[in-house]
């Protein structure tokens, strides 16, 4: 059984509003009054109908997204024909969607005025990229697969008879009838009076004017492309209808963590450790950056969490091209071990620098002092 999204030309999780959409379009196209006579357009409107009562119900819908079969029960009225069809109502939520659509059907098949284009579906993919790709930008090559203008038909639906003398009359356009003496002549039934055979559908696409094909798209990845950005690539989305123009295929990006970079907007964020004798007296310091190692200047007395800024080191835009700046945050690495001497040095020091790093506590320390003597 054809998948009932790909035989309505729509994407999984698709509205009730495009739903009811693709099934009028279809239904002008092989409703039997439209194709009086035509079996193969008759069974094809009672797909399209098996398609759109199951995926226009919430629950039939569910099951069948859930792999279930839809319900034999469900599809019995129609099996037999189309006697049986209400025109005017049909007990549901969509009730207005069928009778408008039987008005609009009698309508086209009085006035045959050719309906108007239908832009193609936009298609959709996801696509993984390591933080050097995304950084530098790439090119990457994706299979698509999407519904195409059917070639045989070229996207009419039918074969083309242009030329073809009808079997029936042999070209004349009229059957003879002899009874007795006379000789009665009407209208050939199979032709309708041109002489020509009348155009049928169109075996391969089944109708539809589409046809189902794979694609290999090359997709141009833009330097400096974040995680979650999408990338356009025109008309390689799904065949209009009637001429209407290709969709879209989109490109979602979803970029891997780096080890030690972090990005916000088009800036890179990088945490570097320093001892504790670099920071009291300042030093210059190698860092990685995405061009190659670069020094930073470590001025004496930085403090763990302290920030440096280095311009137009970090991600280009995707925009206009400019590049954010990386920012170093430097964090204060104690040493985990220590000799005696190094713990004397240390002593030393406390006891030449004598003052609290605590100063600005003292004031509420001594308050809750106070208050813990308090008498109650």
């Amino acid at each position: 059984m054809m998948d009932f999204y790909v035989l309505l030309g729509l994407q999984h999780g698709a509205s009730d509003a495009e739903i009811k959409r693709a099934y009028r379009r279809l239904a002008r196209r092989f409703h039997p009054d439209i194709n009086p006579g035509d079996r193969t357009a008759e069974q094809r409107f009672r797909q399209i109908l098996a398609a759109y009562e199951t995926l226009i119900d919430p629950q039939r819908r569910h099951r069948y997204d859930l792999g279930f079969a839809p319900d034999p029960q469900d599809e019995g009225s129609r099996a037999s024909g189309f006697e049986g069809f209400d025109f005017s109502t049909r007990g549901s939520d969509h009730s207005g969607t069928f009778g408008d659509l039987v008005a609009e059907v009698l309508s086209e098949r009085d006035s045959r005025r050719p309906a108007s284009p239908e832009p193609g579906a936009d298609l959709h993919q996801d696509l993984q990229l390591e933080f050097e790709e995304a950084f530098r930008g790439t090119q990457r090559t994706v299979t698509v697969t999407r519904r195409e203008v059917c070639r045989t038909c070229l996207g009419a639906g039918r074969t083309r008879t242009d030329g073809v003398a009808c079997l029936t009359c042999q070209g004349t356009g009229a059957v003879r009838s002899v009874r007795g003496h006379m000789i009665f002549s009407k209208p050939c039934p199979s032709c309708g009076g041109s002489g020509q055979q009348r155009p049928r559908l169109c075996e391969p696409c089944g109708g539809t004017g589409h046809e189902t094909r794979s694609e290999s798209v090359k997709v141009r990845i833009p330097a400096g492309i974040s995680d979650a950005e999408r990338v356009r690539v025109a008309a390689k989305g799904n065949a209009g209808v009637r001429g209407g123009r290709p969709g879209d295929l989109y490109i979602t990006v979803h970029v891997s963590p780096h080890a030690f970079y972090t990005r916000e907007g088009d800036d890179l964020h990088i945490v570097v450790p320093i001892a504790i004798h670099e920071a009291a007296l300042g030093a210059r310091i190698e860092i990685p950056t995405p061009d190659g190692p670069a020094r930073v200047r470590v001025p004496p007395g930085t403090q763990s969490g302290q920030r440096f800024r280095l311009r137009e080191r970090g991600a280009p835009s995707t925009r206009d091209g400019r590049r954010g700046d990386l920012v170093v945050e430097v964090r204060l690495m104690l040493p985990r071990l220590l000799d005696e001497r190094s713990k004397e040095l240390l002593r030393e020091f406390g006891r030449i620098n004598g003052e609290t790093v605590r100063d600005h506590l003292a004031p509420a320390a001594d308050t809750r002092h106070r208050d813990s003597e308090s008498p109650r």
